[in-house]
């Protein structure tokens, strides 16, 4: 700053304060400034006390004149009109694992929070809040009313009381004008996710209809988006039912859906990837109407159920109707722990609601894969390490089947000269002989092409259900391993939030590194495979190895999103095939292999015992002749 420039400010600042002292108000204006505020304030505060009058005026003309619009209101009710005004009050029931808020506005659960289990904001899941969620009965009073006891207030008989096991229960009261009325009363075990619901009634007859034999049960939820990964939560999220006397069924997870069914159910999810509200009668539900609702994705909702059903019930008070609440994890074990010392007929099966797969796949979850895990899980702490241990016993289990895929690959490819041999001696334009010729020295030496295919197959069922177990798994949730913080959600190294098109849609906004992991050692297993496989000259041999390279970059977008744990475990094993494929190779000496083929075709020519034909291969050449002859017709007939 130079000498000029110093001097200007000096002399812009001289002229500010000149200004200011030259223009300062005099003790004179300054009170009459004063007094013209006060004025001001005083006229606001006037006004202000007018205008509360004025209101409290209104507020007795409007109790005046609304009294009998408000009487009309409460008539609406009934015998229950008593019920319908009060004061809202909330009581708890917890315990180690769940703590559950309800209202005695129409005595009901208003909050479920799971103890054990964090949601992304750092604290205890809650499945819902009194503004997510309502639960009621409808019913027909004498002189056509009808009442929701939602709209009702109950009164509680006691505070929340705790037995000598440590139960805690309250009872919520609802009385007639005429001293009829019921009970809800709520028990919540000790150590349990199960809430015990019974409704107990007294004279309702007398207030209600001639004839009346039913209640019509109202639930309905929005389903709060608890994970980070939207994508696979959404499809996780379904609304579930199990018949009476059927097996477990569900509406669209994809879409809104609604369904009205007459026969019997015996219970009702509502279910999240990992958490469940599931409603259980201890009477059958009758003439359900369920439906399904996907909400938007910004709307931190992932979808909104509804269920109405009507249920048997007696008004004298003869029995009790009792129903049970499950508010807790998707977790296997523990749903499945209701079904214990039960007699099959009934039997929840709750543990359905758990998308295991279907057939074989669930067979392989269920009496295989989760045993092992749960094994592991009692003893070790770290469930990448368990992955890691599952993935080595079901690598060495399979073992025989991949030393016996790789004996048959190799067979291939030392007779592979001479199948070019047979395909030079044998014009192109004649597939079906070259194909009579090759199956004839495959049977010569005692290979089949397709063995190395078999025991690839035998591998998919464990395959599928591991592709099933890990999205489902709730033990995942939450826990990390190296870089992945959560097992059961994506592992993202890098994201991004501009949107990408295609990229964005199919691959997502961030790049999963056990996925790349898993797609990087699954070319070098194809790769591999290929080196070791005899490749035949055939049209669309080309085509078919680029789409083997292909489907590993095919993988990498659909697992990108996928929980980590399943791209962890694939990675893992894949990385042990690519082992025991050089293991083998290095015990196999194929010279000695070709020797051994040979051998045997030197022994069946000289009229020895040869291996029966399979009825496949018969079937096949059978089907090879047929093949043959059509083509002779057709150069006949040109």
């Amino acid at each position: 700053m130079d000498k000029n420039t110093i001097i200007g400010f000096a002399l812009i600042a001289a002229i500010l304060i000149g200004f200011s002292i030259l223009n300062r108000p005099s003790e004179e204006e300054i009170a009459k400034q004063k007094a013209y505020n006060d004025s001001i304030s005083l006229v606001q505060q006037e006004i202000r006390e007018a205008e509360k009058l004025q209101n409290e005026v209104a507020v007795l003309n409007n109790q005046k004149t609304d009294s009998t619009a408000i009487e009309t209101q409460l008539n609406a009710f009934g015998d229950f009109k008593s019920s319908a005004l009060g004061t809202e009050k909330h009581y708890t029931l917890e315990n180690d694992l769940v703590e559950i808020t309800l209202s005695n506005k129409g005595g009901k659960v208003i909050s479920a929070k799971l103890k054990k289990y964090i949601s992304q904001d750092s604290l205890p899941v809650e499945l819902f809040n009194q503004e997510e969620a309502d639960f009621s009965f409808t019913m027909a009073l004498r002189n056509n009313h009808i009442i929701n006891t939602s709209d009702l207030y109950f009164d509680p008989a006691s505070e929340v009381t705790t037995d000598l096991n440590g139960n805690q229960s309250i009872t919520f009261l609802l009385k007639s004008e005429t001293g009829a009325g019921f009970e809800f009363v709520y028990t919540l075990p000790s150590d349990d996710y199960m809430l015990d619901f019974a409704i107990k009634s007294k004279d309702m007859q007398t207030i209600m209809p001639l004839g009346s034999n039913y209640m019509i049960v109202n639930w309905d939820a929005k389903i709060r988006q608890q994970e980070k990964g939207r994508q696979f939560e959404e499809r996780y999220s379904t609304l579930n039912y199990k018949y009476v006397a059927d097996d477990m069924e569900k509406l669209s997870e994809s879409k809104d859906d609604k369904k009205n069914i007459a026969n019997k159910l015996k219970w009702i999810a509502f279910k999240d990837q990992y958490f469940s509200s599931i409603l259980i009668a201890d009477k059958d539900f009758n003439n359900s109407t369920l439906a399904s609702k996907v909400e938007t994705k910004n709307s931190g909702y992932m979808k909104s159920y509804s269920a109405e059903m009507t249920i048997d019930y007696n008004p004298a008070g003869k029995e009790d109707l009792n129903f049970k609440f499950y508010f807790g994890p998707n977790h296997y074990k523990t749903l499945a722990s209701y079904d214990k010392g039960v007699p099959a007929e009934q039997k929840l099966k709750l543990r359905n609601i758990i998308p295991l797969g279907w057939g074989i796949f669930g067979w392989v979850n269920r009496f295989a894969i989760i045993p092992m895990f749960n094994l592991f899980s009692s003893f070790i702490g770290n469930f990448g390490i368990i992955i890691l241990l599952m993935t080595i016993v079901i690598k060495t289990v399979l073992f025989p089947l991949t030393y016996k895929s790789y004996v048959s690959s190799a067979k291939m490819r030392v007779l592979k000269p001479e199948i070019d041999e047979i395909n030079a001696r044998i014009p192109a334009d004649k597939a079906a002989e070259r194909q009579k010729a090759t199956m004839e020295l495959y049977n010569k030496v005692g290979v089949s092409p397709f063995s190395g295919c078999l025991p690839t197959l035998l591998q998919m069922p464990i395959l599928f259900a591991m592709f099933m177990f890990f999205p489902s798994s709730i033990e995942l949730r939450g826990e990390s391993f190296l870089w992945a913080k959560d097992l059961s959600s994506y592992d993202a190294i890098i994201s991004w939030e501009t949107y990408i098109p295609f990229i964005s849609n199919y691959y997502g906004n961030h790049v999963s590194l056990f996925t790349l992991l898993m797609t990087i050692t699954t070319l070098l297993s194809t790769k591999l495979n290929m080196a070791n496989t005899a490749t035949p000259d055939q049209p669309g041999a080309g085509m078919m190895k680029w789409m083997m390279y292909l489907m590993p970059i095919m993988f990498m977008f659909i697992f990108n999103n996928y929980a980590s744990g399943l791209s962890y475990y694939y990675f893992i094993s894949t990385l042990i095939t690519v082992g025991q494929t050089y293991a083998i190779r290095a015990t196999i000496d194929e010279k000695k292999l070709l020797a051994q083929l040979h051998a045997k075709r030197a022994a069946n020519a000289k009229g020895q015992k040869t291996k029966k034909k399979s009825s496949f291969m018969e079937r096949l050449e059978k089907m090879q002749r047929e093949q043959e002859k059509m083509m002779k017709e057709r150069a006949k007939k040109r």
